[in-house]
C-alpha cells in the first residue's frame, strides 16, 4: 500500500446523491482477479458506450479532469452492495481521497483498508465545493493527512476526523496485516514471557 501524507491534485466532482457501488463498478466486472487494473472499469456504464468508445460528456472523460486524484461526491457515496471492487476501481484509476458529506458504511471501511482516504466534510462545505469544481475544471485541492485538513481552491481550510489506527496505517503505507507483522517482535516477546496460565 502506498504511503499517504499530503497530496495536492485536481479534484473531480461527482454530484450524485446515493452514488452506489454498482455505479462505481458494474457487476459484470466482479469476477476479475485483483491483479487486473480495475481503474479501467470505474464508472464504466457512464464512461463508455456499448462499443467501448468514450462518452465525451462524462466528467472523467473531460481533459481537465483526467489527472484527478481527488474525488468530491454528494452524500451517501458508495452505498449499496459491499463490493470491495468499488474501492479497487477508484484506487487503480488514481484516486487517493474521496470527500463527501457521508458514505456507505462498508465502502468507508473498505476504503481505509485499501489505501483510499474517505473524508467526511459538512454538506454546507461540499455543496458549494461541487459547484466550484464544476465551474472551474482542473481546480486543485490539497489533503494533508497528518494535519487532518483539506485546503480548498478558495483558500478555505477544513479539518476532518479519522480513526487513529487507520491514520497510522495510511501514513505508513501498511494494511492491517502489515501492521500486525510489524509487531512480530513484540508478539514473540509476549509468547516467550507467557507462562501458559489462564487469562
Amino acid at each position: 500500500m502506498d504511503r499517504f501524507e499530503r497530496i495536492e491534485a485536481v479534484a473531480v466532482p461527482i454530484a450524485r446523491v446515493n452514488c452506489d457501488t454498482d455505479q462505481i463498478i458494474p457487476a459484470q466486472y466482479l469476477q476479475k482477479l485483483r491483479s487486473e487494473d480495475f481503474g479501467r472499469f470505474l464508472f464504466a456504464e457512464s464512461r463508455f458506450r456499448k462499443d467501448g468508445s468514450e462518452v465525451p460528456d462524462f466528467i472523467l472523460n473531460r481533459p481537465a479532469y483526467r489527472p484527478a486524484r481527488i474525488l468530491v461526491a454528494d452524500r451517501n457515496f458508495g452505498c449499496g452492495s459491499s463490493r470491495e471492487h468499488a474501492v479497487w476501481a477508484l484506487h487503480d484509476y488514481g484516486i487517493r481521497a474521496v470527500i463527501a458529506p457521508s458514505f456507505g458504511d462498508i465502502f468507508f471501511s473498505n476504503s481505509l483498508k485499501n489505501g483510499l482516504l474517505p473524508i467526511v466534510l459538512p454538506q454546507a462545505v461540499v455543496t458549494p465545493l461541487l459547484e466550484q469544481l464544476e465551474s472551474s475544471p482542473g481546480a486543485m485541492l490539497a489533503v494533508d493527512l497528518p494535519a487532518q485538513e483539506v485546503a480548498l481552491p478558495d483558500g478555505g481550510r477544513h479539518p476532518f476526523d479519522i480513526e487513529a489506527f487507520a491514520k497510522t496505517c495510511l501514513v505508513n503505507g501498511i494494511d492491517e496485516l502489515g501492521y500486525t507483522l510489524a509487531q512480530s517482535g513484540r508478539i514473540d516477546a509476549f509468547e516467550r514471557s507467557y507462562d501458559g496460565g489462564s487469562i
